[in-house]
């Protein structure tokens, strides 16, 4: 008997190889009730996994998209990587970390190699993967349920579990960032999750592209104050080079 994550997964399988799928087909599949696969369709069309329909569902034309993290990172690539070299400076010998998932924040990780005695707790399921062939670094994986349009873990278990511990720092990556709305990002329980990490670290290091600025999403992180480091390119708006100074924010451009 295949668990429901499990059994999604299938569904999301069968409807990008046929096209399309219907609820009475899938629940003979599976063996079990037409309410319970109407459900699993709803949940996978919230996520955009597939696209709901009269009596079934139909691929989406967004699932690559949302499933592969890694095609992201073929925006602003080179930007990404300079930043995620910048940011690897500001880790010292012997720190505690939490890096955020995210593809910049990916690149945090890929340049930590060559630091000694490091932790790092993540929430990110491609950060992870990335530090596990690591020697020289503790990793703790946060835990919770995993968002797979962003490669996340979520929960209030995971914001529980921050509780005990102290880090020395908070690589974030974000969706979006305002002058007025600050930092935030399209979820609302990684949105908690994230406040909850930059409340665990005695410092708040912000990783982003320029592309981010100007841009909101639904809920804000953390405000402009809240942050000590914000490491970016040179397309950064003026106005916001001077909030950050006004603030006494350490400010780093990686391509000037």
């Amino acid at each position: 008997m295949l668990s429901t994550i499990e059994r999604r997964h299938e569904i999301v399988m069968m409807t990008e190889q046929l096209g399309s799928v219907s609820v009475k087909a899938l629940a003979e599949k599976f063996e079990i009730s037409t309410v319970t696969i109407r459900h699993d369709l709803n949940e996978l069309n919230k996520l955009g996994l597939i696209v709901r329909s009269r009596g079934g569902a139909v691929a989406s034309n967004r699932l690559t998209k949302e499933l592969s993290i890694k095609e992201k990172h073929k925006k602003n690539h080179k930007i990404k990587k300079l930043i995620g070299r910048a940011v690897a400076d500001l880790i010292q010998d012997g720190d505690s970390v939490i890096i955020d998932s995210g593809t910049t924040t990916e690149e945090v990780a890929q340049s930590l190699s060559g630091k000694k005695g490091i932790t790092i707790l993540t929430n990110g399921l491609n950060i992870a993967n990335e530090l596990a062939a690591n020697d020289e670094c503790e990793l703790i994986i946060s835990g919770g349920f995993l968002r797979r349009k962003s490669m996340s873990f979520y929960g209030t278990q995971a914001e529980e579990k921050l509780k005990y511990y102290n880090f020395n720092k908070v690589v974030l990556g974000v969706d979006g960032i305002d002058l007025h709305r600050g930092i935030s990002t399209h979820y609302e329980p990684e949105a908690n999750f994230n406040r909850a990490m930059c409340g665990a670290a005695e410092q708040v290091i912000v990783a982003t592209d320029s592309s981010k600025f100007g841009r909101r999403s639904l809920h804000t992180i953390i405000n402009f104050e809240d942050i000590d480091v914000l490491v970016t390119d040179s397309g950064i708006p003026q106005e916001v080079v001077n909030e950050l100074d006004a603030l006494n924010v350490m400010l780093i451009i990686v391509d000037k």
